[in-house]
């Protein structure tokens, strides 16, 4: 099981939310250069999740100065998300050494657009699907797309992306576990690699991930406890 620990930003710190509630955040005990160094030492993380969060609220990349000075302290690939609206933004990533980009909201809303992104950078788009049961969220999970999960992934089975990372946005944050069954289900569905995100404990987690059929998971708060990576196989 491949593990992609998470940092989320706002004005520069670690923080999360609870169920994406910008109003409900916490600051977390590692700083973002403190976490990316610890992360970088368990030989279970695949690559470095982090989110621009007021960037995706904003609808353009805030954080990006902070994202470079991350990058410089570790050998771990990026994946980088938060207000990635438009091509100037995705290049100027690239040039400082991005490995992935997640795009979310315009993605959803603007499938043509992805199609030229993805022609760009092949194999390095994550797509952000963040639900409440079939419904895609966008805009910092603020507005709902009016688009369901599984006629958007049969738009856009065709694309050579990187993978689509699942967010059940009532399980994010709550420390209760993930959606296995509705994670394992889109795996099922699709050829793309579908990364489980929101929710993640600890080894109970992964284990019913694994058994699910769903080999990578994005973790956040657990993320930053010894005890998580000491539990894991």
């Amino acid at each position: 099981m491949k593990i992609i620990p998470a940092i989320d930003l706002i004005d520069g710190q670690s923080v999360r939310l609870t169920q994406g509630d910008y109003d409900d955040r916490i600051l977390m005990p590692k700083t973002p250069a403190e976490a990316i160094q610890y992360y970088s030492q368990f030989p279970q993380v695949a690559r470095i999740h982090v989110v621009d969060l007021m960037g995706a609220l904003q609808q353009e990349a805030l954080e990006t100065n902070v994202i470079q000075q991350l990058k410089q302290l570790t050998d771990l690939p990026l994946e980088i998300g938060g207000g990635l609206r438009n091509h100037q933004t995705i290049d100027k990533y690239a040039k400082i050494g991005i490995d992935y980009f997640i795009l979310g909201s315009r993605a959803i809303l603007d499938v043509e657009w992805l199609k030229e992104v993805v022609e760009r950078y092949p194999k390095r788009i994550f797509v952000g699907l963040d639900a409440r049961d079939e419904d895609i969220y966008v805009n910092g999970w603020k507005e709902n797309s009016g688009r369901q999960l599984n006629e958007y992934m049969a738009e856009i089975e065709a694309l050579d992306i990187a993978g689509i990372i699942y967010t059940d946005i009532d399980r994010d944050g709550m420390e209760a576990g993930p959606n296995v069954e509705r994670t394992a289900a889109l795996q099922r569905q699709t050829r793309h690699l579908v990364v489980a995100s929101g929710g993640v404990r600890g080894q109970i987690d992964l284990t019913a991930l694994k058994a699910a059929g769903v080999t990578e998971a994005i973790v956040g708060k657990a993320a930053q406890n010894d005890e998580f990576w000491k539990g894991l196989e």
